[in-house]
């Protein structure tokens, strides 16, 4: 994947490695979807990946985002669990959980954002360079050396 990606390569990317990405989510994801398709008032939605969670017994929407937390993607988040709780969950599963990517995040914005919302949902933050094979790192500059080069544009 290059610096500048979109949602749609990071997901490619996540799904080429899902089993190493359900070995980082823990023991019990099972997947059901990407860009799983749900309708709410006779509009479509597309949940980025849909997964179950086998122990837990319960749905886990992960939504995905290529720059820095917005207070907004947590009511995206917020919805598509709610949307998935009223019309995928049965009465034998637990709670739809709402995992948000992203490229970085403000721990206060976050805070705030999520305070008064009762769905477990939590943010984390994906780092690119960790996946790039071995042979190839002394051969690509470094995020920071990228953006040092580029005057740190991507600080707005």
């Amino acid at each position: 994947m290059t610096e500048r990606h979109n949602e749609r390569e990071l997901e490619d990317g996540l799904i080429e490695h899902l089993t190493k990405f359900l070995l980082e989510l823990g023991a019990g994801f099972a997947f059901v979807g990407r860009q799983y398709k749900i309708t709410v008032d006779g509009d479509e939605y597309s949940i980025d990946l849909l997964f179950y969670h086998l122990r837990l017994h319960c749905y886990v929407v992960i939504e995905l985002k290529v720059e820095k937390f917005k207070p907004e993607y947590a009511g995206k988040l917020n919805f598509y669990v709610s949307a998935v709780d009223s019309q995928v969950r049965t009465d034998t599963d637990g709670p739809t959980i709402g995992i948000l990517i992203c490229k970085s995040k403000s721990d206060i914005k976050v805070e705030y954002s999520l305070r008064d919302l009762t769905k477990p949902i939590g943010v984390s933050e994906y780092q690119i360079t960790e996946n790039l094979p071995e042979q190839f790192r002394s051969s690509i500059p470094s995020i920071e050396q990228i953006e040092a080069e580029l005057g740190g544009w991507d600080d707005e």
